[in-house]
């Protein structure tokens, strides 16, 4: 710590005291099982943005959204976990003042990024399904393009606001964040300034991004149902209905997390549930992605099998 004004005494860093309740051997097998899983989110993921690139059959709209979001999965899930596998296999839980606020920054920039392309690709299997004859004059590569950049360019430019004002807040208090990264509330508890705004801004824009786009998205599943219901062919209801169920299994994860966490009084639920309830939504939702929108699909399953065996006869 250093000295600040008014001879008080400034935050340099701060400490993520989450699981550190648990034994070290505790800790140990969790960072174990958490490397796992990360190895094999950023594995899965990697292997879908390579398919699409690849796989001529696969360049699509629909697979050109997923790998963008496969591409985003990757950065939205070592945002957090890589600190969080130090802070479990090493025990250093101290984080620079400035890297928080980056790490709460791109938290919740590539959060708001990820429920934009979620509502893209809603849109994208409305006009799939419901508008299936004017499909490829609609859904042209340069508005899928336009449609993605606009998705990040939002992301990144909304949640400037949030580093700006980070930015401007003082900690001379405890330096204790009872998290395992920088989220909002815990953070904001250790401010002793005025982050009365920060609040406001925070609940409004986060509320607006997750309840807003989940509003667009099940307008679009809704419209999507009512299009299934009227198809004449069984076997294409029920191939409809396979696809829409998997993605809303999907969006149960990472919608019903997020409003867990920020859609209520953080005093309402402990710290520990939050943690727990965070890891689901940083770790669990970046690791069935792929294989909820891409490595159970046929196609996707016919490309993996040539690629492996064009990789095998090179051997």
């Amino acid at each position: 710590m250093v000295m600040g004004p008014e001879n008080e005494t400034a935050v340099a860093e701060f400490v993520l005291e989450a699981f550190s309740g648990l034994d070290q051997r505790l800790q140990l097998l969790l960072s174990l099982i958490l490397l796992f899983v990360y190895v094999t989110t950023v594995m899965g993921n990697t292997t879908v943005i390579f398919l699409v690139h690849v796989d001529h059959r696969l360049q699509t709209p629909m697979y050109f959204f997923i790998s963008n979001l496969a591409f985003l999965e990757i950065w939205f899930t070592s945002s957090t976990t890589v600190k969080l596998l130090v802070i479990l296999s090493s025990g250093r839980r101290t984080i620079s003042v400035s890297s928080c606020f980056a790490q709460s920054y791109f938290y919740f920039a590539l959060g708001c990024i990820e429920f934009a392309l979620l509502v893209v690709m809603s849109l994208d299997r409305y006009v799939a399904i419901c508008q299936p004859l004017h499909y490829a004059a609609i859904m042209k590569r340069q508005l899928c393009t336009h449609l993605v950049v606009a998705a990040w360019v939002i992301g990144f430019t909304l949640f400037s606001y949030h580093l700006v004002l980070l930015s401007k807040l003082t900690f001379c208090g405890s330096n204790k964040i009872h998290h395992f990264f920088c989220d909002n509330s815990p953070l904001f508890k250790l401010s002793c300034s005025d982050d009365s705004l920060l609040w406001k801004a925070d609940s409004i824009l986060i509320s607006s991004a997750v309840l807003g786009s989940l509003c667009l998205t099940m307008v679009s599943y809704m419209c999507i149902f009512h299009c299934i219901l009227h198809m004449p062919s069984a076997s294409g209801r029920k191939k409809a209905y396979a696809t829409c169920s998997s993605h809303l299994t999907a969006l149960a994860i990472a919608y019903g997390s997020c409003i867990f966490l920020y859609a209520h009084p953080s005093e309402d639920v402990s710290l520990e549930t939050n943690s727990i309830v965070a890891l689901l939504n940083t770790v669990l939702y970046p690791l069935v992605n792929p294989f909820i929108y891409s490595l159970r699909n046929k196609t996707v399953k016919l490309a993996l099998k040539e690629v492996m065996s064009r990789a095998k006869l090179r051997l």
